[in-house]
């Protein structure tokens, strides 16, 4: 096979509201301190790998995850808007049961069309696709036969395990992302190759 770019795609740690449950989406929400301890272990997991770059998005979870990987990478995280999370527009800082009782019968619309329904004042699961797929696939062309780390989140992760596997995206949440969980992804010319899915370094907490 022919020469292919490396991508350890991580979710970022546990974030201070976790207890909550409530869909964060675009809100700058912070990491726990248990948060910043996962981020640790995916970083010691990494330490040794030939990382030449490290991506996030620009919301604070997923950019301090970020600089605790490159410290011991020597660069510094590039972040990009593209790589939000979920944009859950009004429904952003609410439970599903909140969600429930404000926007009665909305939740059950959004189940029966998971791709295309577009969240109130936000977006949809396709609106997510579309801004993230473009963006890894230029990551992995410019890093063509290197190695990065991409920390992003949940539903960022996964759009993109989704797309390298061919899988409908009406199956997104057969895929579970755990906080500081790792995938591994290569990309080869013309196919990906799903090494790791919700891989363990936050098992132990």
């Amino acid at each position: 096979m022919n020469s292919y770019t490396r991508v350890y795609l991580i979710r970022h740690g546990q974030v201070i509201n976790s207890l909550e449950r409530a869909y964060n989406g675009h809100n700058d929400i912070g990491l726990s301190d248990l948060g910043v301890s996962q981020m640790g272990r995916v970083a010691e997991r990494l330490q040794r790998e030939p990382v030449r770059a490290v991506y996030c998005s620009d919301l604070i979870r997923s950019g301090k995850g970020a600089e605790i990987i490159a410290r011991d990478h020597n660069c510094v995280p590039i972040s990009d808007v593209n790589l939000r999370e979920l944009n859950f527009g009004l429904w952003e800082g609410l439970t599903f049961a909140e969600i429930a009782e404000q926007f009665p019968g909305e939740l059950e619309k959004w189940n029966g069309s998971l791709v295309d329904y577009t969240l109130p004042e936000g977006e949809s699961v396709a609106d997510l696709r579309d801004r993230v797929i473009p963006t890894v696939k230029d990551m992995v062309t410019l890093h063509r036969g290197q190695t990065i780390a991409l920390v992003a989140h949940g539903g960022v992760n996964r759009v993109i395990l989704a797309d390298a596997m061919n899988l409908s995206l009406n199956n997104l949440f057969s895929i579970e992302q755990d906080y500081g969980c790792l995938n591994i992804v290569d990309y080869f010319q013309d196919l990906a190759v799903v090494k790791l899915i919700n891989g363990g370094t936050q098992k132990d907490v």
